[in-house]
């Protein structure tokens, strides 16, 4: 008689109640973490702790701890996560982790494998180890200053993939020329009050096809091997399970009742061998093998049943520590080498947001979450590329003044900030006003013209655009009238404009609204910012007085 057909319909149990109990907190929080996203897409915050989930991480407190010397404002959370693990194992993993709760969901939508084979695919495999390799890359990279977690960490995947992803094919979804075509008009009030900065839509992201990408090839894995990324890559879920062999409760398996029927691999999210020496390291307290047990030879309790049932230790041994502490150390030159940005050498287009620390803290704080970028409603704000950045810099953000501008009154990027790669500042500051007026506003860098492009300049065309726009008062784009003869014999009078260096902030309203669209006549670089005082561009600063 085959093993499935002789297994009789379960009576409910107080472990059942448990496992509903899970899925209710696994619905909860991937809400609360969609409610958190919604709220900072188009400057919707509110007041909402937006990065509360990103701040309750423990790799991401450790690693940026390791890298800074010390844990930024409520990086501390995270120290909630490790309590409950070091309590009841690896719970965050499948009870809160929304990237965990994707994985599971698309495991058991797809699932179409029979029991056997269910069985087969949750047994432990010495690739496991993978993730214990990774997260040691990580912490050594980190300890060297070259903070990378923010590539693997599940929190830093979602958050990223929804606000540079997901988010923009809502905006197409809803954008209300689509909406209004053909005499349509479907537009709603809610849809009214999208904060978006005027002329902007949707929003685009440079590199999000690769982001997206990485995602669904990741949960694809799911077909394959169940749990694929939180089994073999995942960092965090590595530190979670090197923590939780320390955990007060975990499964225990009562031998004496027991018939190795090794149902309980059925539905075991974490490949956690329960049906033998249960996987500490592993397991995901999912409950699922206590369910599926015939016998009632599975609880969840605490530590005091036979030990020798238990393998408390990671499957990670000295050799394996070796190599990955190795790679580790020879990774840090390596990507550092690559699109190095110091003050003598640094890249003319990497223009970080407003309140951004100095290149060297900046990377050695940010996580690429890209809240930031979820958080800017001109779009302006996008994901650094490979040729703009290197790897180090590889998805953190920067200002693409072709797609959008700096507006002059938002902090929203400050006020989203996890780790204080982009400290927290006011609109005071920021336009240096106040107590911050000898200190004067918060340049992201200096505008210059390209006369041979420059309508007035190169063809003798009016045009005063950059002038009309710039926001500083005094203006920082000045002109000079200059009457001459056109082509046609008609006297024209050009207004010539002229960069003031000392009045630019490099907001960029000036490049994005440049009617030369193929190559702007008037660009920013990242000279002059304030957050660098090799990078000036002024032998001496010049005290121009307000009009």
């Amino acid at each position: 008689m085959d093993l499935f057909e002789r297994v009789k319909p379960l009576p409910k149990r107080k472990f059942l109640r448990l496992t509903n109990a899970r899925i209710l907190s696994q619905v909860f929080f991937f809400g609360l973490f969609l409610f958190m996203i919604w709220a900072t897409w188009t400057s919707r915050l509110g007041g909402y702790p937006v990065s509360r989930i990103l701040e309750m991480d423990p790799l991401v407190m450790i690693s940026t701890m390791l890298s800074t010397g010390h844990v930024y404002r409520y990086l501390g959370w995270g120290l909630l996560v490790l309590g409950l693990t070091l309590l009841f194992g690896r719970v965050f993993c499948n009870w809160i982790c929304p990237y965990g709760t994707l994985h599971q969901f698309i495991g058991w939508l797809f699932n179409t494998r029979s029991g056997k084979e269910r069985i087969e695919s949750n047994k432990y495999r010495n690739v496991f180890f993978l993730k214990y390799s990774i997260l040691t890359i990580f912490l050594i990279m980190a300890a060297m200053g070259a903070l990378q977690i923010g590539l693997l960490d599940p929190i830093c995947l979602m958050y990223r993939t929804f606000g540079t992803v997901v988010e923009p094919m809502t905006d197409m979804a809803i954008d209300k020329a689509s909406l209004t075509a053909n005499g349509m008009n479907l537009s709603t009030p809610w849809l009214d009050n999208l904060k978006f900065a005027p002329g902007v839509t949707r929003r685009i992201f440079v590199g999000s096809f690769w982001i997206g990408l990485m995602m669904i090839g990741l949960v694809a894995m799911n077909l394959y091997v169940p749990r694929f990324f939180c089994r073999v890559l995942c960092p965090l879920g590595a530190l979670l399970g090197a923590t939780s062999r320390f955990s007060l409760f975990r499964i225990n398996r009562d031998v004496h009742k027991c018939t190795d029927c090794n149902l309980c691999l059925t539905r075991c999210e974490g490949a956690a061998d329960p049906q033998g020496q249960v996987r500490m390291s592993e397991c995901f307290s999912c409950m699922n093998c206590i369910d599926d047990c015939p016998e009632d030879a599975l609880s969840f309790s605490m530590v005091g049943l036979d030990t020798k049932q238990v393998n408390p230790a990671p499957d990670f041994g000295r050799r394996r520590l070796f190599f990955a502490s190795l790679a580790g150390v020879l990774a840090v030159p390596l990507i550092k080498n690559h699109g190095m940005d110091t003050d003598e050498h640094f890249s003319p287009v990497l223009i970080r947001p407003p309140g951004s620390v100095e290149e060297k803290d900046f990377l050695a704080k940010c996580i690429k979450c890209d809240q930031c970028i979820n958080s800017c409603p001109t779009n302006v704000l996008q994901p650094a590329t490979y040729e703009e950045a290197g790897i180090e810099g590889l998805w953190t953000p920067v200002m693409d003044f072709e797609i959008g501008h700096c507006q002059l009154k938002c902090t929203l990027c400050s006020e989203v900030c996890p780790t204080g790669a982009i400290r927290k500042i006011t609109v005071e500051e920021k336009m240096g006003k106040g107590a911050y007026q000898e200190q004067g506003p918060i340049r992201l860098g200096t505008a210059f013209f390209d006369t041979g492009r420059c309508l007035p300049h190169a063809m003798e065309i009016p045009c005063v655009v950059c002038e009309e726009v710039c926001p500083t008062s005094p203006k920082a784009i000045q002109t000079k009238d200059v009457e001459v003869k056109d082509v046609y014999g008609n006297i024209v009078v050009l207004n010539k404009p002229f960069m003031v260096p000392d009045l630019c902030i490099g907001c960029g309203i000036c490049e994005n609204e440049c009617p030369v669209k193929d190559e702007r006549a008037v660009y920013v670089t990242a000279v002059g910012e304030s957050r660098s005082t090799e990078r000036r561009l002024l032998l001496r600063e010049r005290k121009i007085k307000e009009a």
